[in-house]
């Protein structure tokens, strides 16, 4: 019960902090707003400005994007199988079949069979899918939204 506890509250605290400033679905996709950049500068003010303005909806996502480690579903099962196993052997070695040579020879049929079927699983390329994907929607999205009527009063914001 006091695990549920700390969750509840961590997930509040994010809320309150980092979701706070989560902007509308209607507002990240402003048809009206997006136009190509006229020139290397402005592309990267542009960036600088969407990228703090939009920083909530961003994180939401990349979450999104996140979602295709469930989809390579070798890869789950292999992140979830391998732990399971090393955990299966721990215990059986110390409860089932102890024996004196120690329990080696599972931990190396452990890894002789589970490292190649996760690298098998392809890691590297969902990592880098997702780190790529990312990447262009982020700079895509910055870069080709004109920031808004709200942004020429932010440096006056500041000062007062």
């Amino acid at each position: 019960m006091e695990m549920l506890l700390k969750v509840t509250t961590a997930f509040k605290s994010l809320k309150e902090t980092r979701l706070s400033g989560l902007r509308p679905v209607t507002e990240f996709f402003d048809f009206q707003r997006i136009s190509r950049p006229a020139d290397m500068n402005q592309a990267t003010s542009r960036i600088s400005y969407n990228t703090r303005y939009f920083s909530a909806s961003r994180i939401t996502g990349f979450s999104f994007l996140l979602s295709s480690l469930l989809e390579a579903l070798r890869l789950s099962t292999n992140s979830v199988r391998i732990p399971t196993n090393l955990r299966a052997v721990f215990f059986f070695h110390s409860h089932v079949f102890y024996s004196a040579r120690g329990n080696t020879h599972l931990y190396t049929a452990l890894f002789v069979i589970g490292i190649p079927m996760f690298l098998w699983a392809g890691p590297f390329g969902t990592f880098f899918g997702v780190l790529v994907g990312s990447a262009i929607l982020v700079l895509s999205h910055a870069s080709l939204l004109e920031p808004g009527v709200e942004s020429d009063y932010a440096s006056i914001q500041d000062t007062v």
